[in-house]
């Protein structure tokens, strides 16, 4: 990947400000090679500043930033032909025809080609791949919300991409296109080495799809580790959920594991079910838990 230590992002103190209010308020991760890290967070709490950042779309106010080895802001035509993006909407070509536009995009990254790694991924195998070979010939304004959702895909792909930019990537498929999604996301992770910076507001998806989370709120990053470790952070009682003798039950317990070992050495226990902490569980409480720290700071200060 041609990054030194196979960091592929590296942030550091990042601060952003729009109109005297602070956005980022000094965040710092990295991202390494062959990861994929969802970036969550309430509205506003600074997801799309910092894959703008990140993407060279926009200055920042302060701090480090390196992607792929280079200042985002100072990243030359060859830097960005790594980088592919797939934003929240896509302005449409109305009149180009499917497999002629995508074709033309990919002629872009035919003189960043290397040796190997060829740019762009053949546009026939990239239809087919995102399910778009049968509306191949047909106008772009033909085409339904969900099949232009696989079209913004397959534009992030094209250029076969050291490093993916997903904006919500799944906003407008139904479920089996969107599990689709997630395997094409672990195929190019697994057979390229492409790393994954995605947002998402599809807690369900993270857990799927994520190695890493990172969790934005107030301008700063409040949890940063796997689905399972964020989730276990603020992890309260689990429940118990067993049938026995006809009758249903649920008991609260902190040691799942020691109370199940029990009830199993009893016999006669039916439909056995632990049901642990989620991920949505241990992002409410942990949003929650800033913002109420955040309000009392504030009203401190005021005093």
């Amino acid at each position: 990947m041609d990054v030194r230590d196979d960091t592929a992002i590296r942030v550091t103190d990042l601060h952003m400000a729009y109109g005297g209010r602070t956005v980022l308020d000094g965040i710092g991760f990295e991202v390494g090679a062959g990861e994929v890290v969802a970036l969550l967070g309430p509205n506003g709490a600074g997801k799309t500043t910092t894959v703008e950042v990140v993407e060279g779309f926009r200055r920042r106010d302060g701090g480090d930033v390196t992607v792929l080895g280079t200042d985002p802001e100072h990243g030359d035509d060859a830097w960005r032909a790594r980088i592919g993006v797939v934003l929240q909407s896509w302005r449409d070509h109305r009149r180009w025809r499917v497999r002629e536009l995508l074709g033309h995009l990919a002629e872009a990254y035919q003189p960043y080609s290397r040796p190997g790694l060829a740019r762009p991924r053949p546009v026939d195998d990239l239809l087919a791949r995102v399910g778009l070979t049968d509306v191949a010939h047909q106008r772009m304004a033909t085409l339904s919300g969900g099949q232009r959702r696989r079209f913004d895909i397959a534009v992030g792909l094209v250029g076969r991409p050291d490093l993916l930019i997903l904006d919500e990537p799944t906003a407008g498929l139904d479920p089996a296109a969107r599990r689709e999604f997630h395997e094409i996301v672990h195929e190019v992770v697994d057979r390229d080495g492409t790393v994954v910076l995605l947002t998402t507001h599809d807690l369900a998806e993270a857990e799927v799809v994520a190695d890493r989370i990172l969790l934005l709120a107030g301008g700063h990053v409040v949890a940063d580790g796997s689905p399972a470790s964020v989730a276990r952070e603020v992890a309260g009682p689990s429940e118990v959920r067993w049938s026995a003798d006809g009758t249903r039950h649920v008991h609260s317990t902190h040691d799942p594991v020691a109370f199940t070992r029990e009830l199993l050495a009893r016999g006669g226990v039916d439909d056995l079910e632990v049901v642990r902490a989620s991920l949505e569980d241990a992002y409410l409480q942990i949003v929650r838990r800033h913002e109420a720290d955040t309000a009392r700071h504030d009203l401190e200060v005021t005093r």
